[in-house]
């Protein structure tokens, strides 16, 4: 019997809405990037440098899509709970292939938006109750079900 544990977890900003397509097959696909942030000192200045990871997201799973292309825009706070998956392909006409490891979200997964949209109450403010966090989450099948 084979044994693993393929899990990955992030929180991040979105660089830009959610991508959208129509795949040949009739199904659809959301695509996704996730910007993580992290700091460190460096031993040498003794200056804080700042790095950004990008992550790619991917989505097949309609409910979930649906959420994605209504609520992913471009600076929202996003956590998002999936597998690691490579693709391998080759352009034409290039003699090497090429790599993309990407965060894929499964049944299981999950997605969950960690502030309010810009506009939520009409003007960008805060909401006068106090409470900073979004309602938008879902699971990978497109409910509201946490782990």
């Amino acid at each position: 019997m084979a044994f693993g544990l393929n899990q990955a977890q992030i929180i991040g900003r979105l660089g830009a809405d959610a991508t959208i397509s129509n795949l040949a097959s009739g199904g659809r696909v959301a695509n996704m990037s996730v910007a993580t942030d992290e700091s460190y000192i460096d031993r040498q200045s003794g200056e804080r440098v700042d790095r950004t990871e990008w992550h790619r997201v991917v989505s097949f799973q309609s409910g979930l899509i649906d959420m994605l292309e209504k609520h992913a825009k471009k600076g929202r706070l996003i956590y998002v709970a999936g597998k690691l998956q490579t693709r391998k392909w080759r352009k034409d006409g290039e003699d090497s292939d090429r790599f993309s490891t990407e965060i894929l979200l499964v049944p299981g997964g999950r997605v969950q938006f960690l502030d309010r949209p810009a506009g939520a109450n009409g003007n960008g403010a805060a909401p006068a109750n106090g409470d900073d966090a979004a309602p938008a989450s879902a699971d990978a099948q497109g409910t509201s079900i946490p782990f």
